[in-house]
């Protein structure tokens, strides 16, 4: 069962019980239901207002219960920085077919295959990304992440992530965040699902400032969804997975660990429709930088300048004249991963396929391929509306270093770099230049 309520950020407060969330006091004497009080910090307590993140759970049991007789565990396709390929490949631009679906039995912690990371998660800063594969549904398989937040994005199948807040579904075109610390469970739907995911280690993510762009447009915070309190009171043996440091610990338990009756706070899982994005951009001329397509940002210490940049290339109308519209040839400090959920890209409509992946690092050259160029040249400078497309972006300050399960993938594409080959040479001398 699920239910949302609206709002990014927000304080909110649910509860599964008429009465179980106390009145004026946090941590009263004896809490309604004889339940306990638990807070879960995402910030320094001491953090300013607007960065403070925290919520009070009110359990059936406390989650010191939760963290007892722990026993390494194994997810060897889960990696977490600092970590650098042993396999020797050259520096370049690199693109990946779809993960294929695999007949083998995976919940959501087994099916993560990262692809890159960059930064260091225990100095909370820089991510992981890849891709996932959900093949199954385990009841009693329970999971928290303790090196950082998760953002999820379906592009194959629905999932459902039932959580200690409360249970968000989510399906291709949606997007979920579990903050660093929240416990959850995964089941399908209905088919196997895929997707890519983020662990971001830095801050969490916010909206970001949307500058002269004023007080309306990309992400509104009131289309951000939070779900209602929903417990589990069920004693029965299952598992606790923890990610903490880089590596799984497994704990057996003897309940539920969704145990949350209640909870009020900042601190929560969310989700997010991307279709509800309100893109911006040239009205007459010229082509604005991709970062006013910027959904989420985790903000780094340095002004301005996001630790991650989460992006995204929906549907929207092309209006600006004697422009070339596709995204430009360059080459930038920040580094690129890239997924496609539908349709086609437009900087490579042939190349590119819906759940593929590309990275461009840090000070790479790398933009449209040569098809893509030839169509955008003569294109006629009328309006033109980009339909069935969804297209996403993790960008980061630092750079990426791709995994040795990713650069060993049968669905690297070893040709990648020969869709420019076909680039003309276009000078003639000429001030109108060639046609």
């Amino acid at each position: 069962m699920t239910g949302y309520m609206s709002g990014f950020g927000n304080e909110f407060e649910t509860e599964a019980l008429p009465g179980a969330l106390p009145k004026g006091r946090n941590s009263p004497q004896r809490c309604p239901y004889g339940l306990y009080a638990e807070q879960l910090s995402g910030s320094a307590f001491t953090a300013p207002p607007g960065a403070n993140k925290r919520s009070w759970l009110y359990r059936i049991r406390p989650s010191v219960l939760h963290a007892r007789r722990f026993s390494l565990a194994d997810a060897p396709l889960w990696k977490t920085a600092p970590a650098r390929a042993e396999t020797e490949r050259p520096l370049a631009p690199l693109r990946w077919g779809a993960i294929p679906l695999t007949e083998e039995r995976l919940c959501f912690v087994d099916g993560v295959r990262t692809m890159t990371t960059c930064g260091d998660a225990d100095a909370r800063v820089g991510m992981s990304a890849g891709v996932f594969v959900v093949t199954e549904s385990k009841g009693d398989q329970y999971f928290y992440d303790a090196d950082g937040e998760l953002l999820i994005l379906p592009q194959q199948g629905a999932v459902l992530f039932e959580t200690e807040f409360g249970a968000i579904d989510l399906a291709p075109g949606e997007i979920g965040v579990i903050p660093r610390g929240v416990k959850f469970r995964t089941r399908l739907r209905d088919s196997p699902a895929r997707g890519y995911y983020c662990e971001n280690y830095g801050a969490p993510f916010t909206l970001p400032n949307r500058g002269v762009i004023g007080a309306n447009g990309l992400a509104n915070p009131r289309d951000f969804l939070t779900p209602t309190a929903a417990f589990e009171d069920d004693a029965h043996p299952c598992r606790l997975t923890v990610k903490w440091g880089g590596r799984f610990y497994d704990c057996d338990l003897d309940h539920s660990p969704l145990d949350v009756v209640a909870w009020h706070g900042n601190y929560a899982p969310y989700k997010y429709d991307l279709r509800r994005f309100s893109p911006v951009g040239a009205l007459l001329f010229d082509h604005p930088d991709p970062s006013i397509f910027c959904v989420l940002t985790s903000p780094s210490t340095q002004p301005g300048v996001g630790d991650i940049d989460f992006v995204i290339f929906p549907e929207r109308w092309q209006v600006a004249e004697d422009t070339f519209r596709p995204p430009w040839f360059h080459l930038n400090v920040m580094s690129e991963f890239m997924g496609l959920i539908f349709g086609a890209y437009d900087a490579k409509p042939e190349g590119f396929a819906p759940g593929g992946v590309s990275l461009h690092n840090a000070m790479l050259p790398h933009g449209p391929d040569a098809d893509a160029v030839a169509a955008a040249t003569q294109a006629p400078s009328t309006p033109a509306k980009m339909e069935n497309t969804l297209a996403f972006m993790f960008e980061t300050r630092l750079p990426q270093h791709p995994t040795d399960y990713a650069l060993t993938l049968d669905a690297l594409d070893e040709d990648y770099a020969e869709c420019w080959s076909a680039l003309p040479k276009r000078f003639d001398g000429t001030p109108g230049g060639a046609s």
